[in-house]
C-alpha cells in the first residue's frame, strides 16, 4: 500500500478560520493570524460547529489496495473517488493483497498463491476466447489490488478517521487511515490534533464489543 499526498487547500487552518469569521463579521476578513485562526477552529470543534471544515479539501494518490477495501472506502459517500477500471485495464499480471493472517500460515498460503494463479489463468483464458475484458473480470477475486484517487473535506477525513482508526475496524482500511492521516496531521493541527476513534476522547461506542484498548496514535 502506498499512499501519497497530491494536494489540498492552501492553507487549510487559514482558510477554514477566515470563512468561520465571515459568520460573525459585517464584512468579509482576509486575514487572521495563525495562534488565533488555530484557537478558533478548536473552539468551534469542541462545540460541534463542524461545517467550516468543509472548506478545506484534500486529494490521495491510493495505491495498491484490494477491492476489499476499496468497496468500504467508497460507502463514504461525501468523499469523490477516481478508480483504475478493470474494463479498460488488463488484469492478468494483476497483484493479490494477502491478509497477514494468511501470510503467518505456510499452509494457508499455499493456498492463497495456487487460487491467485489459477484466477489469473482463467481470466486470461475467457480473455484469449474472445470474452471482453469487462465480462472476464467477473470471476476476479476481491483480493486483486486496484489503484485510486480520493478527494475529501476535512469534515469527511475526520468522520473516515472516526470509523475506520477503531481496533476493530477491518485491518487493511484501517493501515490505509491510519497513513491517510500521518499525511495531514501537520498540515493542520488544529483540524486533525483529535482525529481517531471515539475512545480518543475517552467514550467507546462499541459497548460489549469493546476491544478494551484505547486507539493510540502511532508515533513516527
Amino acid at each position: 500500500m502506498k499512499v501519497t499526498l497530491l494536494n489540498y487547500t492552501p492553507d487549510p487552518e487559514i482558510t477554514i478560520a477566515l470563512a468561520a469569521r465571515t459568520c460573525y463579521s459585517s464584512k468579509i476578513p482576509l486575514t487572521i493570524s495563525r495562534e488565533r485562526a488555530q484557537h478558533l477552529i478548536r473552539q468551534l470543534t469542541e462545540r460541534g460547529h463542524e461545517s467550516v471544515l468543509e472548506h478545506a479539501s484534500f486529494t490521495f494518490s491510493i495505491e495498491g489496495i484490494s477491492r476489499v477495501t476499496s468497496h468500504q472506502l467508497v460507502r463514504h459517500r461525501l468523499a469523490s473517488y477516481s478508480q483504475q477500471s478493470q474494463r479498460y485495464v488488463s488484469m492478468e499480471e494483476a497483484n493479490f493483497i494477502m491478509p497477514p493472517s494468511v501470510a503467518l500460515n505456510p499452509e494457508a498460503q499455499e493456498a492463497f498463491l495456487k487460487a491467485v494463479e489459477e484466477n489469473k489463468k482463467v481470466y486470461q483464458e475467457l480473455v484469449n476466447l474472445g470474452i471482453p475484458q469487462e465480462d472476464a473480470r467477473y470471476m476476479m477475486a476481491q483480493g486483486v489490488a486496484t489503484n485510486l484517487v480520493l478527494s475529501a473535506n476535512a469534515r469527511e477525513l475526520l468522520h473516515i478517521f472516526n470509523l475506520r482508526l477503531c481496533n476493530r475496524a477491518q485491518w487493511e482500511i484501517r493501515e490505509l487511515a491510519l497513513q491517510m492521516l500521518e499525511l495531514v496531521k501537520d498540515l493542520a493541527p488544529s483540524i486533525f490534533e483529535w482525529a481517531g476513534p471515539p475512545c480518543v476522547e475517552g467514550n467507546c461506542r462499541e459497548g460489549e464489543n469493546s476491544c478494551g484498548k484505547p486507539w493510540k496514535r502511532r508515533e513516527k
